[in-house]
């Protein structure tokens, strides 16, 4: 669809951010282990989008979530617990005749090989999101919107609909786009590829991991990623355990002790942390990084308040948790690079009371 938004919000109430796409019921394991092994599960929400504006709600920022879920009890939690993070969910439409996903997942990472994930999504009323269902028209205004490659995966409805929301056009909001890559998702697994690419390349802030990159496009390195998405103007480029490079048009950050920039490249190592459960620090660390680019700090701040974001979460057992007060991470975030460096991250960090340790 083209054309100009309508912005007829008022500026004070408008959503900084609007993220797009499908959230499911998660069923938790009660401990670790095959599926087939476990013995009963606790229930939560999950969905990349939905768990990036609760992020960024909970850090006091005015955020929407824009989906479709079923007409039923799973419909109803989801929309009551993501807007309990304090998210506008005006924009969620039910479908009468579609169910909301759920999916199952154990315990562990899930880069390793024993993680295990069964979903209950096909036909799903999210799946039957479209360019008909949510004209671009209808968004609410927004500064950001924030996409991920899995809606992409949903099915073609909903891989027009990224195509149109992601088309140039006056008045565009910041597209971010977190590429996401779950081969498991893809009917045509040959055709992903070349689809999250294109859609990175639409984009205008784009975050994806090393080893997705590898797996997806065959790209080693983050100056090969740079090299395969020279168009979006900020590329984060996640590193793991190294940290993020991030390649942008301005260099607005210098330092020494492990934090490099030049040219408009930006490396940060990441922090240090005890992690309690592995899932969920993708999704926190675009919400950080969004967070501070919001605020328009420094590439380095950006970077850093991404780590700080995840962290949150790796120190908690589920996937959303409530972030370090703002004053906090920027205290963190403002650290020289020598004590950043120091820094060790543990369960509880984040409350006002907790003493961070350094090494």
């Amino acid at each position: 669809m083209s054309g100009t938004p309508a912005r007829t919000a008022d500026a004070a109430t408008a959503a900084e951010v609007v993220c797009l796409g499908e959230s499911m019921v998660t069923f938790l394991p009660s401990q670790p282990g095959r599926l087939a092994d476990v013995p009963s599960f606790g229930r939560g929400i999950g969905g990349a989008e939905s768990n990036v504006a609760c992020a960024l709600a909970a850090a006091g920022h005015r955020t929407a979530w824009v989906s479709r879920v079923g007409a039923d009890g799973f419909g109803d939690h989801l929309v009551e617990a993501i807007a309990g993070y304090g998210v506008d969910t005006s924009g969620v439409r039910r479908d009468p005749s579609r169910p909301t996903g759920i999916y199952f997942r154990t315990a562990t990472d899930r880069a390793t090989d024993v993680h295990e994930v069964a979903y209950y999504r096909a036909g799903s009323a999210a799946s039957a999101m479209s360019p008909r269902s949510i004209p671009y028209v209808t968004l609410p205004t927004t500064r950001i919107l924030h996409l991920s490659g899995i809606t992409a995966a949903l099915s073609a409805d909903c891989l027009a609909l990224l195509h149109d929301l992601t088309e140039p056009r006056p008045g565009r909001p910041l597209i971010s786009f977190d590429v996401n890559h779950r081969p498991g998702l893809w009917r045509d697994a040959d055709a992903s590829p070349e689809v999250l690419l294109d859609l990175a390349r639409r984009s205008d802030l784009v975050f994806v991991g090393e080893d997705e990159a590898a797996q997806a496009w065959g790209v080693t390195g983050a100056e090969a990623i740079r090299a395969a998405l020279p168009e979006p103007a900020t590329l984060v480029v996640k590193r793991g355990a190294e940290g993020a490079t991030v390649f942008s048009g301005t260099g607005d950050v210098s330092g020494t002790g492990g934090v490099t920039e030049a040219g408009g490249v930006t490396t940060v190592p990441a922090l240090r942390v005890d992690v309690v459960a592995p899932v969920g620090a993708g999704d926190a660390f675009a919400a950080g990084f969004l967070s501070a680019t919001l605020r328009d700090l420094p590439v380095r701040d950006r970077v850093r308040h991404g780590h700080l974001m995840a962290a949150a979460v790796l120190t908690v057992p589920g996937d959303l948790t409530a972030p370090p007060a703002r004053a906090h991470a920027d205290g963190l975030a403002a650290l020289d690079d020598e004590a950043w460096g120091r820094l060790r991250l543990g369960p509880g960090w984040t409350g006002h009371d907790q003493e961070v340790r350094t090494t």
